[in-house]
């Protein structure tokens, strides 16, 4: 490293500038713009980190602009490292002085997000705020109705831990107690996260990776040792797969991330245990695969869960499967207009499908959709719904 960036110069060269990422770019298909694309990117950072640019507003906007969905990386034929290349950029415009220094009110948002309590009183306050009459504006605009309260959860048993997570458990418990109900019926027990807690992810993508490492390594050595941990928030398993692969990663950590897995790739290792499906008439669902479930988790995790869903429901495609839908952790809080361009594409290709209900194994992701108009589900809440439908149908 020898500029003002945290990266690594060889990895910076890497890149050969070929342009095969651009037609997997999210922004760049909606802006046509080349300092929108991965290399236009690449090309920033260079300019940073060998040539002496300003780390200016100008180079900010380039950067903050990126989803971060990383379809780059997995269509990159030269193995540019894209993930590491922007925490890099991030962590340089988020230091001290740079131009995109985060704001204290966000820093202190993102440092209260394992403090169960706090992140719980915001989703009430933001559930009331909706039924006031006031979620058409700011960050709760269009979104679908928040939960006033929540449902119980109980451990089944330690075959297994579920990862509860921080604003998932305040806002989407559901998920969670849908997670907790198939599990059992494919004789599963379930060990809730002892305490709750967050993974850092949202805290790494502003570029604060400090406090990122600090969240992540609170909530490793908070877990019991030893289980499998299932996560249904497909973006946070993967931030904590990555960054206990990551050399140096503390022992908790890197023993975390090994135990990760993502909950519908577990469960369809254990799909024959399920209520058999029946031969009646199957409901039409699209899968709409979180980015970093296809681009971290790696694609035989999306279609495991895919393969797992066909079993019960007829599964459509779009043309589209491999494009991010613009919600990108907290991208589409920060950057509500571009969020929604990238969103409109999406969903007019989920529409194209014919299929009423979008499945989606992430939060941020089926938050996001739902706010555009579509009935989203995770493939949890699919999968109780139409197991709890098979095994009565099987029990008569």
């Amino acid at each position: 490293m020898s500029g003002p960036l945290e990266i690594d110069d060889d990895a910076l060269a890497a890149c050969v500038q070929c342009g095969l990422c651009l037609p997997h770019c999210p922004t760049w298909r909606v802006t046509g713009e080349e300092a929108r694309s991965p290399r236009g990117r690449i090309d920033a950072m260079r300019d940073v980190q060998w040539h002496g640019a300003d780390l200016d507003g100008g180079f900010a906007e380039v950067i903050e602009s990126c989803v971060g969905c990383r379809a780059c990386t997995t269509a990159c034929p030269s193995g540019v490292d894209y993930g590491t290349l922007l925490a890099g950029a991030t962590a340089g415009l988020t230091a001290p002085g740079g131009p995109g220094r985060v704001p204290w009110w966000q820093r202190t948002a993102l440092a209260l997000l394992d403090r169960r309590g706090a992140v719980r009183a915001a989703v009430v306050l933001g559930a009331l705020a909706q039924r006031l009459g006031a979620g058409g504006r700011g960050p709760f605009a269009n979104l679908p109705l928040l939960p006033v309260r929540q449902p119980p959860l109980r451990s089944t048993g330690a075959d297994v831990v579920l990862l509860t997570g921080c604003v998932m458990d305040a806002a989407q418990r559901s998920v969670h107690a849908a997670a907790v109900e198939v599990l059992g019926r494919a004789g599963v027990g379930v060990w809730i996260q002892p305490a709750p807690g967050c993974c850092g992810a949202l805290a790494e993508h502003r570029g604060l990776h400090d406090l990122g490492a600090r969240q992540l390594a609170r909530l490793a050595e908070g877990l019991p040792p030893g289980l499998p941990v299932l996560s249904d928030a497909a973006g946070c398993g993967a931030a904590i797969v990555e960054a206990g692969a990551r050399p140096g990663a503390p022992d908790a950590v890197a023993d975390l991330g090994a135990r990760t897995r993502e909950v519908t790739a577990f469960l369809a290792e254990h799909a024959d245990r399920l209520p058999p499906p029946g031969d009646g008439p199957r409901e039409r669902v699209v899968v709409a695969p979180p980015c970093h479930l296809r681009n971290v988790w790696g694609p035989s995790a999306a279609e495991a869960g895919r393969e797992l869903l066909g079993r019960y429901c007829e599964v459509v495609a779009t043309d589209d499967d491999d494009l991010c839908c613009g919600a990108g952790g907290a991208f589409s809080v920060l950057r509500p207009t571009d969020a929604a361009a990238i969103r409109s594409r999406k969903v007019a290709a989920l529409r194209r499908s014919g299929a009423a209900v979008v499945v989606s194994a992430n939060p941020g992701c089926a938050l996001h959709l739902a706010a555009g108009g579509m009935l989203v589900e995770h493939p949890v809440q699919v999968l109780e719904r139409l197991t709890r439908q098979e095994g009565a149908d099987h029990g008569r």
